[in-house]
């Protein structure tokens, strides 16, 4: 017989009234945060000032209006006073509040700083923690919309935008301190424009989530465009021709992000290729470019400052040395582009557009795409003994076959 439990109608007012007297005010969005009383004064301080630190070497301060209000709160004879008023400033920037209960259970809540991205750049963002259990463990993120890319279903690429990072080093900790109040740092990334929408969830171990999901959160943003530039590429002659890329920020991340690449960009190395007049996506901001095309070429490297204003950059090739003239010719026999665990679908690879793009961009005239191993029955389909459709003079582009196992046995 089915279980079954009847409730009045007094009966469930009289539930909802003894919850909302037993249970503290946690809104799921909140334009101002709670205070957190009686947190202990001296450990804050040496937080917030180490927080401050980290702001700065991540190129993201806070302004010197709030620097100064800060440390005008520091000075407080009340140190009640003092940790509201700070509160108060952080609170501000703080996108989410975590709290963890008596019982380790960790709820979160929308804090009140705007929900903007960039497209192709990381956002700051800082979280406020209510460690009412002491916690010491690290404050680990999830979130379903920043799980990576590799092996992927192509219907789940589209929910797959975002990446997150937390800055869990010096100044900062590798976990929490234990204090009744701290405040950490999130960047999000966002590989798209427009409006999304991601999922979050905290936690400080297993097993340490709320009941209900409460432990998750999903917020809309707004991913605002990042800066469209025309990459203007020429060989030594003055040609239009094809170039290899390698953008890194201050921080010395890589641009775009490797983990939401999607062919024909690889995420398992940190170039990119462009053909001259091609768009590149970058958000305003100083970058270290290095530029090249190959073995044959040399490298040169450049710091380029983008701003809403940058249309166009421009790159040509330095050649040391060019064999052709002397009858030989560089190439690639042995190129895997399937097979390998750091494609999407190994077992499908890449396709020779994508393959030729690498090809002209490291200037090898002649590449080999192996039709090898577990990839062999689907790349098969390419292997025809003759130089692939894609080829242009005087760049070849062909599939051969290794014979190395699986179905190429």
């Amino acid at each position: 017989m089915r279980n079954q439990c009847f409730f009045s109608r007094g009966s469930v007012l009289a539930w909802m009234l003894f919850l909302s007297l037993t249970i503290p005010a946690f809104s799921v969005v909140s334009a101002e945060l709670p205070v957190i009383p009686g947190v202990a004064w001296q450990p804050l301080r040496a937080q917030v000032r180490r927080l401050i630190e980290a702001t700065d070497y991540l190129g993201v301060p806070f302004s010197n209006a709030e620097k100064n209000a800060i440390e005008s709160a520091m000075k407080a004879k009340d140190p009640e006073y003092g940790s509201s008023r700070i509160q108060a400033i952080l609170d501000q920037h703080c996108l989410y509040l975590v709290n963890i209960n008596p019982e380790m259970r960790v709820k979160v809540a929308q804090g009140p700083a705007d929900p903007y991205l960039m497209q192709h750049g990381w956002t700051q963002f800082l979280v406020k923690v209510n460690n009412q259990a002491g916690v010491t463990a690290a404050l680990k993120t999830q979130s379903p919309n920043a799980a990576r890319l590799h092996n992927s279903p192509a219907e789940a690429i589209d929910d797959r935008w975002l990446e997150v990072q937390t800055f869990d080093v010096q100044p900062l900790t590798k976990t929490l301190s234990g204090l009744e109040l701290e405040y950490r740092l999130v960047q999000l990334y966002s590989r798209d424009a427009g409006k999304r929408e991601a999922r979050m969830g905290f936690n400080v171990g297993q097993g340490t989530q709320d009941i209900g999901f409460r432990n998750e959160i999903d917020i809309l943003f707004t991913c605002r465009p990042a800066v469209e530039i025309t990459l203007n590429v020429k060989d030594e002659e003055g040609q239009p021709t094809t170039g290899m890329f390698e953008i890194r920020d201050a921080l010395g991340r890589v641009y775009p992000s490797q983990a939401k690449r999607l062919a024909p960009d690889f995420s398992f190395h940190p170039q990119i290729y462009r053909n001259d007049g091609e768009k590149l996506l970058l958000p305003s901001g100083s970058y270290e470019i290095q530029f090249a095309r190959g073995p044959e070429s040399i490298p040169s490297k450049r710091i380029v400052k983008v701003t809403e204003k940058t249309r166009d950059l421009h790159f040509s090739v330095q050649r040391w040395i060019d064999p052709s003239l002397f009858g030989y010719w560089s190439g690639d026999h042995h190129i895997h582009a399937a097979g390998c665990a750091h494609y999407t679908d190994p077992t499908e690879g890449v396709h020779a557009p994508d393959m030729l793009r690498h090809i002209l961009g490291e200037d090898l005239k002649v590449g080999a795409n192996l039709t090898w191993g577990h990839c062999f029955d689907y790349q098969k389909q390419f292997f025809t003994g003759e130089d692939d459709a894609v080829s242009r003079h005087p760049y070849i582009l062909r599939y051969d076959v290794e014979v190395s196992g699986f179905g190429s046995d």
